[in-house]
């Protein structure tokens, strides 16, 4: 029952954006899954999904192969020990970091392989993002201060 309730999940959350414990639980009840909140949350841990933005600026569920999984825990680490601030102009934002952390901070971002990224170029401090167009680099800032908790 568990191993079939798992595929469900991970089913649901590769077809639909979901965002909650709460809306996940009801979409399993609604599959025939009688499951609690915590019986979810056992669920998600042993599965280890992750919360990834959506265009939207609101974040889903997602399933990470093995390969990459242990990575982007570690990405996400660098840029927040790394950050200090972003902004945006038009189509272009700035990342501030710490002296000498601006090349970590870029790789592990180019290694997230961020929607609608055309390039980076880091200094010792400050990395530079093309963006496709302004809507995309303020969406990058926004997804930036989330990982880093570095809100304007």
């Amino acid at each position: 029952m568990k191993k079939n309730r798992h595929e469900a999940i991970l089913s649901l959350i590769s077809q639909q954006d979901i965002g909650t414990q709460e809306e996940l639980m009801q979409k399993l009840n609604d599959m025939g899954y009688k499951v609690t909140q915590a019986t979810v949350s056992r669920d998600i841990k042993y599965l280890k999904l992750i919360k990834t933005p959506v265009a939207s600026g609101q974040y889903k569920y997602s399933y990470v192969n093995n390969d990459s999984e242990d990575f982007s825990g570690k990405y996400y680490s660098i840029l927040s020990h790394s950050v200090t601030a972003v902004d945006y102009a038009g189509n272009m934002a700035v990342i501030k970091c710490y002296a000498g952390m601006a090349n970590a901070a870029c790789a592990a971002m180019d290694s997230l392989e961020i929607e609608n990224v055309v390039g980076t170029l880091a200094g010792d401090d400050t990395i530079f993002v093309l963006c496709r167009n302004e809507e995309s680099a303020a969406y990058l800032k926004q997804y930036i201060e989330k990982i880093t908790g570095k809100n304007k």
